[in-house]
C-alpha cells in the first residue's frame, strides 16, 4: 500500500508538479494582494486566509471530479477554425475580469475619486472575498488540468497543490504588506495582472504565450522596481542625516 514511498518516480513527479503548482500560483497571489491592500490590517489578513483556503477546496474539489475536468477541453463549437470548449471559456472570462479590474484600480490610482461632497469608496470585505472567489475558479482550472497533464496519481497531485498552497499562504503575507508599504509596486502589480489577463484570453483564443516569457518579465520588472525602492530608502536616510 505504501509501495510509492520507496518510488523515485512519484517523488519527481511529486517535486516537478509543487514547482509548477506554486508557478502557476503567482498570479494567485498577486491579485489577491492587490485587492486586500485596500482592506484594513485584520481584514486582510482574514480575507488572505479565505481566499487562500477556497482557492485549495477548489483545487481538491476538481481533482475529485477528473472526469468532468477532462470533459472541460472536449471542443463545445467552432468558430474562425478554432473549437471552443468550457476551459477556453473560463480563461477568456477570467482574462476580462482581471483586464476590467486591473484597469479599474489603475484609474482609481492615477485620479482618485475625491470629488466635492463625495465620499471615497472603500472596499468591503465582502466585496474582496467575492472578487477572490472568482479569479479562484479560473485559476484553480487552469492549475488543476496542468496537474492532470503532469502526473497520474490523484494522491500526488492533492499533495503537490496542498503544499503549493502552504508555499502561496506563506508568501502572500510579505507580498501584500510590500506592496502596502511601497505604493508605486501596487501600480507594478497592476500592470502584472493586465500582463496575465492578455494571457488568459491568449489561451482561450488557442494563441498559447510561454509562461516563461511572462514570468521572465514580472521578475526583470520587479527586481528594478526593489532597486528603486532600496535607491529610495537611501536617499531619504542620506536626506534626514543632512537635517
Amino acid at each position: 500500500m505504501l509501495e510509492w514511498v520507496a518510488d523515485p518516480q512519484i517523488w519527481a513527479s511529486l517535486l516537478t508538479l509543487t514547482v509548477m503548482e506554486v508557478v502557476l500560483g503567482i498570479d494567485n497571489i498577486v491579485f489577491i494582494s492587490v485587492l486586500v491592500a485596500r482592506l484594513p490590517a485584520e481584514q486582510a489578513r482574514r480575507a488572505r486566509q479565505i481566499g487562500l483556503g477556497l482557492a485549495l477546496l477548489f483545487r481538491i474539489a476538481l481533482l475529485s471530479v477528473l472526469t468532468l475536468l477532462v470533459g472541460l477541453t472536449a471542443p463545445l463549437f467552432t468558430l474562425a477554425d478554432h473549437g471552443f470548449s468550457w476551459r477556453d471559456l473560463i480563461l477568456i472570462a477570467g482574462g476580462l475580469f482581471l483586464l476590467v479590474k486591473a484597469t479599474h484600480e489603475i484609474h482609481r490610482g492615477i485620479e482618485p475619486e475625491d470629488e466635492p461632497g463625495k465620499a471615497p469608496v472603500a472596499a468591503t470585505f465582502a466585496a474582496v472575498v467575492a472578487q477572490i472567489i472568482v479569479i479562484d475558479m479560473v485559476f484553480s482550472v487552469d492549475s488543476i488540468i496542468t496537474a492532470i497533464g503532469m502526473a497520474q496519481q490523484v494522491g500526488v497531485m492533492i499533495a503537490a497543490v496542498v503544499i503549493a498552497m502552504a508555499v502561496m499562504y506563506a508568501a502572500s503575507g510579505p507580498i501584500a504588506s510590500f506592496i502596502e508599504r511601497h505604493p508605486t509596486t501596487k501600480m507594478l502589480a497592476l500592470s502584472f495582472l493586465l500582463l496575465i489577463g492578455v494571457a488568459l484570453i491568449a489561451d482561450g483564443l488557442g494563441f498559447h504565450i510561454p509562461r516563461g516569457y511572462i514570468y521572465f518579465a514580472m521578475a526583470f520588472s520587479a527586481m528594478v522596481e526593489i532597486i528603486n525602492v532600496l535607491a529610495r530608502a537611501r536617499r531619504r536616510k542620506a536626506s534626514l542625516s543632512h537635517h
